[in-house]
């Protein structure tokens, strides 16, 4: 099915045309899609398509949208299209070497937030930091924090020292190429180690939308058979990385509490105040343990 171009081309006309050719596509919110591609290449805002309809949209304006919506239509995320994702209230530049950041990460955010703020000086680890949105906003809401994140990708790592540089922390956080399941860091030497690693199961891998499994890195997502390959030696590496009163916070699939708090439980009294944080759907999300002075 081609886009249907309008006889008139304005902001009224073109949205109308590419909502109506994404709705015949097998994407996530079509209009909205549409919406965020119009405002992308006209530079107008959503007020905008609201209040001025019939502004003219020129050929080449029509023709770099169609493009993009084309793209759309084959599933490619819509991040991925505009560059750019929006996380705790900023924007992140994010690349096919990204994961593109999700709103439930940002209750990491909130929690380092709430332990730390006013506290003093600290520092604290990303462990596959991705685009960088845990570690350059820990430091952007934190001005006494400082952070060391890890990537195994070298493009993802890029793209997050942009990030950190383009929210004014760059001199606040080291950027290391390195596998964050071999042993990084200094035996209690850290404060804080925040992370979103890979949890997705084979099984639930399968499942996931064509928009994911196609365009977002795999490696970013899926760690092993059963998703909980990370957690584990996350965990037993946090306990030798952590300071006394140390705080280990991590994603994972809202499946995996159990598991997860059985191994903190399991590791001889290294681990107090452990817990499982819901994100606002409800779902188990973070793991959260506070290291002991053993």
């Amino acid at each position: 099915m081609a886009i249907a171009r309008p006889a008139q081309l304005t902001i009224r006309t073109i949205t109308t045309a590419f909502s109506e050719y994404l709705s015949g596509k097998a994407v996530d919110s079509p209009r909205l899609s549409a919406d965020l591609l119009c405002m992308h290449i006209l530079g107008a805002s959503r007020l905008d398509l609201l209040t001025d309809p019939h502004r003219p949209v020129t050929e080449d304006q029509w023709a770099a949208i169609a493009e993009l919506v084309e793209r759309r239509g084959k599933g490619e995320p819509v991040a991925y299209l505009l560059g750019s994702r929006e996380f705790y209230g900023r924007d992140f530049a994010v690349s096919p070497a990204t994961l593109i950041p999700r709103p439930e990460t940002e209750h990491i955010i909130e929690e380092v937030v709430r332990r730390f703020a006013g506290k003093g000086p600290f520092l604290f680890a990303d462990l596959g930091t991705g685009t960088g949105c845990i570690a350059t906003t820990i430091a952007a809401e934190l001005p006494d924090a400082m952070g060391i994140a890890v990537d195994i990708s070298p493009d993802a790592l890029a793209i997050a020292a942009t990030n950190a540089a383009a929210h004014g922390v760059r001199d606040r956080l080291a950027f290391v190429n390195a596998d964050f399941m071999t042993p990084l860091f200094q035996n209690r030497s850290l404060h804080c180690i925040a992370t979103n690693p890979p949890y997705i199961s084979e099984a639930e891998y399968a499942e996931l939308s064509h928009e994911v499994r196609e365009f977002e890195p795999r490696t970013a997502l899926v760690p092993g058979t059963t998703g909980l390959e990370h957690a584990a030696a996350l965990i037993r590496n946090a306990e030798n990385w952590l300071k006394p009163d140390g705080i280990f916070i991590m994603e994972m699939g809202y499946t995996q509490a159990a598991p997860n708090l059985s191994h903190l439980q399991s590791r001889e009294g290294k681990w107090r105040d452990e817990k499982i944080i819901s994100d606002l759907a409800g779902l188990d999300r973070m793991t959260f343990a506070v290291r002991t002075s053993q």
